[in-house]
């Protein structure tokens, strides 16, 4: 009786599609079981657990040519386990002639790897009748035209639309496919371009200067490149350049070649969707953008973080495995994310353990090894580790401004939780000095002395300065509510306190601090429901829910 209601509600959510868009016939030849795993590889696929939809998809294939949401589906978890190959090869197979966005964009990357770049062309012209309304694969949609005609005719297209940053970048890759005079132009105004964060096609300028032998031009640049605050792939660039193997840039990218032009415009999608924390097509594309050029695996770093996020950690180790050690950058970013993978299946502890046995294996760290091993000490409270690495760094980086107030900062907020107040306020004045409006250096500050019950005004005219500078930071709001708490006003605090829970619910300390304010304005059963509302958080400090656990029962 189940299986028989199963195979009817399946077969009812199955015809509830769109009949312009639904091949499906007939249901008679689906039996219960195929549906029944079909509607798994559904749930599966919707829960973000693509390897398990995918083994779902591939028993019922019958629905292969039967049923085009299910072509769908199944193409795109193919995608999704890096199977571009067969994706590609099931869409070409297909009898029943589906059609959609994604099929089209599979046919025309196939055309591009074979060099067929009219039928590319051909796919692109039919593909703009599925797209609909969608601006962004319109966008993407025109920049494959303009790359495949260039592609095609050797020369720039008349009528390049105008998708600002993605169209500055599309531009600047074809004259430089074209070997263009101006090419080593549009590449200076590309990275340095001041609207946007486009650091990373200062790689990609590298290259293209080391291809054509202007190897002492790169290395100008990359001398002014700082390692602690640049990029992954632009760090790893300075690093292969300073050891003499810079030619290993041109044998991961050229853009001489269209296949890694196309790849690297297809990670750029894929970066965009990861912004929106779209990761599913942010992975799709990155995917793509593998097939294409799979000497660039570097940027499978990007899928690491996708999966990551969504805590596919046994996915993410595999990935991982792709960077080994003779690319000491890329390298030091797996020990980092297998010891973040650590911590969150084993403990902080594990984790320190196992990043402190890899650093030690380092014969010359260099400044961003060392400031990220004072972050891991910081951040798993081992903080008299973390001054020493923070000194160390401030010793090398002397010269640069930005980061040596970060490192300041960072050092005094370690030196404040060891309760070394002197060394503490110390290094965040030397912060502030340097920018003294740093809106989070004058929250740290400003709410450490309130905490100590020091210099009350002057911590309150840096709260206020910081509030000033940043209104909507949910973390300075709560300092500033924090602070009229503790100078007593209770009614203001209570104004930017419940701004703050607004903004950040599922923050332990802020709901501790609205229940405390709540209790002084005697609403006690409203302050005790906030602070219950902490024990249903992940990851709270055992010390404040012993601390709220008393005042649960005692109260203030």
């Amino acid at each position: 009786m189940f299986v028989k209601n199963l195979k009817f509600l399946l077969i009812l959510f199955l015809l509830y599609q769109n009949p312009l868009h639904s091949k499906s016939a007939s249901f008679e030849d689906f039996d219960s079981r195929n549906l029944s795993k079909y509607f798994s590889g559904i749930v599966a696929f919707e829960n973000k657990n693509n390897s398990k939809a995918l083994n779902f998809f591939n028993t019922s294939k019958i629905l292969l040519n039967k049923h085009e949401p299910y072509l769908k589906r199944y193409v795109y978890s193919l995608v999704l386990e890096n199977k571009v190959n067969q994706a590609i090869n099931i869409v070409k197979q297909n009898k029943n002639k589906s059609e959609f966005f994604e099929k089209y964009l599979l046919l025309t990357i196939d055309s591009i790897r074979r060099e067929d770049f009219s039928k590319a062309l051909d796919y692109i012209s039919k593909s703009k009748k599925y797209i609909k309304l969608n601006r962004f694969n319109s966008a993407i949609l025109d920049n494959l035209r303009d790359y495949i005609f260039v592609f095609k005719e050797k020369r720039l297209p008349n009528d390049i639309k105008n998708y600002g940053n993605l169209s500055i970048i599309s531009t600047t890759f074809l004259r430089c496919y074209l070997g263009d005079a101006k090419t080593k132009t549009f590449f200076s105004k590309l990275v340095g371009n001041d609207d946007a964060d486009l650091t990373r096609y200062t790689f990609f300028y590298l290259a293209y200067l080391i291809e054509n032998n202007q190897i002492e031009e790169a290395k100008k640049i990359t001398d002014n490149i700082k390692f602690i605050n640049t990029s992954l792939l632009l760090s790893q660039g300075k690093s292969w350049i300073e050891k003499g193997n810079e030619r290993k840039m041109n044998s991961i990218f050229s853009c001489k070649n269209h296949n890694d032009l196309i790849s690297e415009f297809l990670f750029l999608i894929s970066n965009l969707h990861s912004s929106q924390d779209d990761f599913i097509n942010s992975n799709f594309y990155s995917y793509l953008s593998n097939y294409l050029n799979p000497k660039f695996h570097y940027n499978l770093s990007l899928v690491a973080e996708n999966l990551y996020s969504n805590e596919e950690f046994d996915r993410v180790k595999k990935i991982l495995q792709k960077f080994e050690k003779e690319d000491d950058f890329y390298y030091w970013y797996r020990l980092k994310k297998e010891a973040q993978i650590i911590s969150k299946e084993s403990s902080t502890k594990d984790s320190l353990k196992f990043i402190k046995s890899n650093f030690e294996k380092i014969e010359k760290p260099n400044e961003k090894i060392l400031f990220d091993i004072a972050n891991f000490y910081k951040n798993a409270k081992e903080y008299e580790q973390a001054i020493k690495y923070y000194t160390i760094v401030l010793g090398i980086v002397s010269d640069d401004l930005e980061v040596k107030s970060d490192l300041f900062y960072r050092r005094g907020a370690s030196n404040e939780r060891m309760g070394n107040y002197k060394e503490a306020d110390r290094d965040m004045l030397s912060s502030l000095e340097i920018d003294p409006d740093d809106a989070y250096v004058l929250n740290y500050l400003a709410y450490s002395w309130l905490e100590r019950d020091y210099k009350i005004k002057e911590a309150m005219e840096m709260l206020e300065k910081a509030y000033s500078l940043t209104e909507n930071d949910p973390y300075i709001i709560d300092s500033i509510g924090w602070a009229y708490y503790l100078t007593k006003d209770y009614v203001k605090a209570e104004t930017y306190l419940k701004r703050a829970v607004e903004l950040m619910p599922d923050d332990a300390i802020v709901n501790d601090h609205y229940g405390d304010i709540l209790w002084m304005l005697g609403r006690k059963i409203q302050a005790r429901y906030f602070w219950k509302s902490v024990f249903k958080m992940e990851d709270v400090d055992e010390e404040l829910l012993q601390k709220i656990n008393s005042k649960i029962i005692k109260g203030l």
